[in-house]
């Protein structure tokens, strides 16, 4: 049984630009998640992503939803790379965050000297459900700008965003708002989801988190790593560890083994240490990605 590789004791340093420290303080985190990749893919950090269009490669990250980042593949179980666009969103500390920052500056040596770097800055929620998810669907592998046009013009159509007034819109208006069929589809499916009852939205707050990724991934067009973002930026769960996710591959290749290419399973070893704050360490390994493309 091969011996599992411990992370070498030299890392990438990360350093924090003063500028965009003040702008992340004050966006309360100008970078939203990358976006994810094919399920059970290992996923080798690339030397040098190309960036985002229109805008960083972020978005779900609350008030800067869900992003489009480096690496992320398409499929067709799981069309989630959306684009930032902002909605009404909660800029209020998650409640857990400090004893979270607290204790992964304790226990994990990396953590220690970054956290400190990005001051106040913090995950900031999404609020409405419906939305955090149409919104994720209209982004998918489209420009920012493209995705906020398209979204604009949704909204013109249908000024409130209720599943029962998409699903009156139909499908013909939303082609004529500038979605393709299948997106169409999707935001139509994911509207009588809502309706139907199917889900138990009400109940979201209180379910594990599996229990919820199944329950997102019978959406048409919601996949795993979707439902991982809602978790994180829609519910709020702190324990959230996306490993479809290759902003967060590439950062922990980056920040504990020295560029080096990381499987699954040692990005799983590494994360251990976070537990049970993995939303906070995930969080903060992205905005140390920030840093070095803002230097990049």
């Amino acid at each position: 049984m091969a011996t599992a590789r411990k992370a070498p004791v030299k890392r990438a340093t990360v350093r924090q630009p003063a500028a965009q420290h003040a702008a992340a303080a004050k966006a309360g985190a100008k970078r939203a998640a990358p976006n994810g990749a094919l399920d059970g893919q290992a996923q080798a950090p690339a030397a040098k992503p190309a960036r985002a269009k229109g805008m960083d490669a972020a978005a779900l990250d609350g008030a800067l939803a869900v992003a489009d980042a480096p690496g992320r593949k398409p499929r067709a179980s799981d069309a989630d790379a959306p684009a930032p666009v902002v909605d009404a969103d909660v800029a209020v500390r998650p409640p857990y965050w400090e004893k979270a920052c607290a204790d992964l500056v304790k226990r994990d040596r990396i953590l220690k000297k970054l956290i400190p770097n990005f001051g106040p800055a913090h995950l900031v929620k999404r609020a409405d459900p419906f939305v955090t998810l149409a919104r994720s669907v209209v982004g998918q592998q489209v420009s920012v700008a493209s995705a906020q046009a398209l979204w604009e013009r949704i909204q013109t159509a249908c000024p409130k965003l209720a599943p029962q007034q998409v699903i009156k819109l139909g499908a013909d208006k939303l082609i004529g708002c500038g979605l393709s069929k299948r997106k169409t589809e999707y935001i139509l499916d994911l509207a009588r989801h809502f309706v139907s009852g199917a889900l138990h939205v009400d109940k979201w707050t209180s379910m594990d988190d599996e229990d919820v990724i199944a329950e997102l991934t019978q959406i048409r067009g919601i996949g795993r790593w979707t439902a991982e973002m809602f978790l994180i930026f829609n519910l709020s769960r702190p324990d959230v560890l996306p490993l479809d996710d290759p902003g967060l591959i590439r950062a922990i290749s980056l920040n504990y083994f020295s560029g080096e290419p990381v499987t699954r399973s040692e990005a799983r070893e590494v994360a251990a240490n976070w537990e049970p704050w993995r939303t906070v360490a995930t969080w903060y390994m992205w905005r140390s990605l920030d840093a070095l493309d803002a230097e990049s």
